[in-house]
């Protein structure tokens, strides 16, 4: 009688599961899943560790091993389904929520703040409209330069102090190569490859091997010019140069021109502005001396245009040049240089309406 009844048990246990894994079939198919949170409620329910899939599986080891493959199977597709559904709400849900997210086309875009243009950027165009204005053109030459362009057409001595490793950087593999010390390698350049009547401005950025302070860095920007042609005179630089300066500084801006020494240029002068600050009164921008210096200058050396080809018997000119830190210091009162290098937002935003 016992035996009978473990037999009838045993019998009974793939009806029942069978009937339990379409039951469960038909819940899962009917289960509302429209929302992220349904579709984790049907994860735990069917899925999960402790959902009735797990369950079934627990419930598999006492099935007779003559069953355990239909069951088993049953159990299996259940699987596939439970997952195949979970997939594709999964996926569908998704990609509403993609869309939801996508850009509206026809929505009113919202307005960014404009950003602003770097003072050395401001004063740089600004010099380049001067004079071009005056009818210069702007020649570009290359950062890494040789010796001849940068020192020895520039009528240099090989012991002049500016060769020197203090000043200069040398690339160390090639001691004749070198970072250019001033854009008056873009001179020689224009000079080798255009015959006069040149009128060019030189504007880039030079190194020198300088310790960063308020008032020096080792990277900075020039602005240098040259005019070559017949009966060209130092009447003519100082004419542009007080151009020049009324342009930049203001109409009742003074120049005043001091002897100098420069070795590409015979005779040599450093011009200083009349202090826009003070009105030339003396104040403690100008050192109260109500003057401020502002450029270098001179007529080209005749040794310079002997080394570029040009007569000097025929051919005079003019060069100058300039630090654009030094003109945009004089004119936005900025008395820190390093400021220009740091990015700092609350500074560059001082130039906005700047144009």
């Amino acid at each position: 009688m016992k035996n009978q009844l473990f037999s009838w048990f045993n019998n009974q246990i793939p009806i029942h599961m069978l009937q339990k894994i379409d039951e469960i079939r038909e819940r899962a198919k009917s289960a509302a899943i429209e929302s992220i949170e349904e579709l984790e409620q049907y994860r735990l329910q069917f899925l999960s560790k402790k959902g009735v899939l797990n369950q079934l599986f627990a419930d598999f080891k006492n099935v007779a091993l003559d069953d355990k493959k239909s069951v088993g199977q049953s159990i299996n597709d259940l699987k596939t389904f439970l997952q195949e559904r979970f997939d594709e709400r999964k996926l569908a849900l998704e990609q509403v929520s993609d869309s939801s997210t996508k850009t509206d086309l026809t929505r009113p875009s919202t307005s960014l703040p404009w950003g602003t243009r770097h003072p050395i950027s401001l004063v740089r165009k600004e010099i380049n409209d001067i004079f071009g204005r005056m009818g210069y053109v702007i020649a570009d030459g290359p950062e890494i330069e040789d010796d001849w362009h940068v020192f020895s057409a520039l009528n240099f001595a090989e012991e002049h102090p500016a060769r020197d490793m203090q000043d200069t950087f040398f690339i160390q593999q090639k001691p004749d190569i070198l970072l250019r010390t001033h854009t008056s390698s873009i001179q020689v350049r224009t000079m080798e490859n255009q015959k006069p009547p040149i009128r060019v401005i030189c504007p880039g950025r030079v190194f020198r091997n300088e310790a960063i302070s308020a008032r020096a860095h080792c990277i900075f920007h020039q602005i240098e010019g040259l005019y070559i042609d017949k009966d060209v005179s130092f009447a003519d630089m100082k004419q542009t140069l007080l151009v020049f300066a009324r342009e930049m500084f203001g109409e009742k801006t003074e120049i005043r021109l001091r002897p100098s020494f420069f070795p590409f240029t015979e005779p040599s002068a450093e011009m200083d502005v009349s202090c826009s600050i003070c009105g030339g009164k003396g104040c403690n921008v100008c050192k109260y001396s109500g003057w401020l210096e502002i450029m270098g200058c001179g007529m080209v050396d005749p040794n310079v245009l002997k080394e570029v080809n040009i007569d000097p018997e025929v051919y005079t000119g003019f060069a100058f040049g300039m630090g654009v830190e030094r003109i945009a210091m004089l004119k936005y009162q900025i008395k820190d240089l390093r400021l220009y290098f740091e990015n700092d937002l609350r500074f560059l935003e001082q130039f906005s309406k700047q144009v």
